[in-house]
């Protein structure tokens, strides 16, 4: 046996044979007790004939589907062999059933060749027809399921086109960004600007080498984040502040790339920027009732106030390039399970607050 058809008798498929063979008890029974009724035979020797020519008919039929689908994803044999299939699992389940149920009743072997014409031409049929009919069932039951698996995939990719649409917009956002900023140190201070340069290099040497994985574990979205601000802290000096704290227990969690950088950039730009003095960036993990919570603060300026936040649940979602596209991260990782909250600080400035759900433990 080839190790392309090994493959296909895998646990998956055992369990979907051993589904089909337990319907097939069940339907195997109605139709003994049906002819034990209809035509006033012993119940018991209806079963065993039923039974035997049912199982042998099932354990042909799902036995030779598997070795000689080819490598097709629905695992039925195209074409005349798949017609060829039935018409062999019904030929020997109705004759070594039958040979099975002669010597359980102490028949001579193969009895139904002296049955009465229409007797004979009424087990052939129901043979046939239920044989027919379960075929087709178990094989409707397969196309759905593999329906079921290309819609799941097609989602699933689509998921992750979107999210590497949205990384790639924010990445040459924050770039453009930080070389605006290089080119006024250039001539304002060329020492904080050879050093910005330096460090921005190393971000994006770090970031090109990294994978393009949809998540990553939460802390190397803490490290990126370390680098982000140390290039930050280049062009600010002491103005910026910042501390990073990541529990040992949330460090292995995935996390889309590029989640938190949006939310510190925000920050920077909006909150410590206008203000003389400048001041602290706090980023803080917890988990709260099975959920990640993400909590990024600043000492900044704080919310306009002349203009009115928008409401999610209790608190403003904020906007800005960066905040919708976090925003939209998260809707498309995590559906309604995903919030983003922007709100003021009980100490002043801002706080931006994520929220999704912890991966269940494997």
């Amino acid at each position: 046996m080839s190790v392309g058809a090994l493959s296909r008798f895998r646990a998956e498929n055992i369990r979907g044979m051993l589904r089909h063979g337990l319907i097939t008890v069940v339907f195997c029974c109605f139709i003994a007790a049906a002819l034990a009724i209809t035509q006033h035979e012993p119940w018991g020797a209806q079963m065993v004939y039923s039974l035997s020519i049912g199982l042998i008919s099932w354990l042909f039929i799902d036995v030779g589907r598997l070795l000689i689908s080819g490598h097709r994803e629905i695992l039925w044999p195209s074409g005349p062999w798949g017609y060829l299939l039935v018409a062999g699992g019904v030929t020997v389940g109705f004759l070594g059933g039958n040979a099975i149920g002669d010597a359980w009743t102490h028949q001579p072997l193969l009895n139904f060749r002296s049955f009465a014409e229409r007797k004979l031409a009424t087990t052939i049929i129901i043979t046939l027809t239920a044989t027919v009919c379960m075929c087709f069932f178990f094989y409707s039951l397969g196309r759905s399921k593999h329906m079921r698996g290309q819609i799941e995939l097609a989602q699933r990719n689509a998921t992750e086109a979107r999210l590497k649409l949205l990384e790639t917009q924010l990445e040459p956002h924050m770039l453009f960004n930080t070389l605006a900023n290089l080119r006024v140190l250039i001539t304002a201070d060329p020492p904080r600007a050879v050093a910005m340069l330096d460090r921005l290099n190393n971000y994006l040497r770090m970031t090109l080498s990294g994978s393009r994985a949809l998540a990553h574990p939460l802390s190397a979205e803490f490290e990126r984040l370390a680098d982000y601000l140390e290039l930050m802290s280049v062009r600010m000096g002491a103005r910026l502040r910042y501390t990073l704290d990541l529990p040992e227990d949330l460090r292995d969690t995935p996390v889309p790339p590029l989640l938190l950088q949006p939310l510190v950039e925000n920050s920077i730009r909006h909150g410590l920027e206008p203000k003389v003095e400048g001041g602290k960036i706090v980023v803080r993990a917890r988990q709260d009732a099975g959920r990640l919570v993400i909590e990024v603060s600043d000492t900044g300026v704080g919310l306009d106030a002349a203009r009115p936040s928008p409401i999610d649940g209790d608190e403003g979602e904020g906007s800005g390039f960066g905040l919708e596209q976090v925003r939209e991260r998260l809707a498309t990782m995590y559906g309604d399970q995903g919030r983003m909250s922007l709100a003021a600080a009980p100490a002043g400035g801002t706080r931006t607050t994520l929220s999704f759900p912890l991966p269940t433990a494997a």
